[in-house]
């Protein structure tokens, strides 16, 4: 495939477009990274350097693929975090470029507001517009649990109402959602659900609960789940090589002690996916 992939870029370390390029790569896809921000390293360290660019700046950048007569040779847009409504437009409008050439190319929306524990880390005004007007025109979006419990207006606590969740997520627009870092009343112990639905059906991935939650793991997840998506056509087979590969970027990042994921040290495992886990279908 071929992928736009309009999201943020860090020299050192793993997020973004950093995180998301090289495992696409090594699955043999080209990607078009186009850049939001340039910054010395994630912001989770607390200190940073480097800019941010403009939305007239992405913008151009887009028009001038456009330029070359190849953006219809899109099969997917993907995104990920949007600091700015007015990236989200330019991002948008991307999208509707790319569609209108090539009707067959779908957008994959990785809605990054915040998460468990930390509550919302994204500028005020960004949740509402990501969940009015970024993810109902999204096919393919990949929140993780308290996203989900915010796009769907509701508290879920069982696997049956992360569900009810998705049906009204996915009534909005989307027809593929992937649920990640499901935590529910009924749970395994020191375990953690994936949850993938589709109009085909729903399925489940259980995975041990891992002593480590690095910045980028879910830049890497919806990568990796819209290429074997679109790869496989089996959202169960995505979900079951997405979350095989992620354990093993995980796995990889403890066994180096590091804070950055180890996507070099683990490449045979994105390149190959192992078969670690298998999905269960729910309905």
């Amino acid at each position: 495939m071929q992928i736009l992939s309009i999201q943020s870029s860090v020299a050192y370390g793993h997020v973004g477009n950093s995180a998301a390029t090289f495992p696409l790569q090594r699955l043999g896809h080209e990607v078009w990274p186009v850049l939001t921000v340039h910054f010395s390293n994630h912001t989770g360290y607390g200190a940073w350097r480097g800019p941010l660019l403009a939305p007239t700046d992405v913008a151009d950048v887009i028009a001038g693929i456009e330029d070359r007569g190849v953006l219809g040779q899109a099969d997917a847009v993907l995104s990920g975090y949007q600091g700015d409504p007015a990236v989200g437009a330019v991002i948008l409008d991307a999208v509707a470029r790319v569609k209108a050439l090539n009707p067959d190319a779908v957008y994959c929306c990785d809605p990054v507001m915040g998460d468990v524990g930390r509550g919302m880390f994204v500028r005020p005004g960004i949740p509402e517009f990501m969940r009015d007007t970024v993810v109902p025109q999204a096919d393919v979006v990949t929140p993780n649990h308290f996203e989900l419990d915010f796009l769907s207006g509701r508290t879920t606590t069982t696997l049956a109402e992360v569900l009810d969740a998705v049906d009204a997520v996915r009534d909005r627009g989307p027809r593929d959602v992937l649920v990640t870092s499901v935590l529910t009343d009924d749970a395994t112990p020191d375990h953690l659900d994936v949850v993938a639905v589709s109009d085909e059906g729903a399925w489940v991935v259980t995975t041990p609960l891992l002593p480590i939650s690095p910045n980028g793991c879910g830049d890497v997840t919806a990568a990796l789940y819209l290429a074997h998506l679109r790869s496989t056509g089996s959202p169960a087979s995505a979900l079951e090589r997405t979350t095989s590969s992620v354990f093993a970027i995980l796995e990889a990042t403890i066994a180096a002690g590091t804070r950055e994921i180890q996507l070099v040290a683990a490449q045979d495992a994105i390149a190959d996916p192992p078969a670690t886990f298998t999905a269960r279908r729910l309905r």
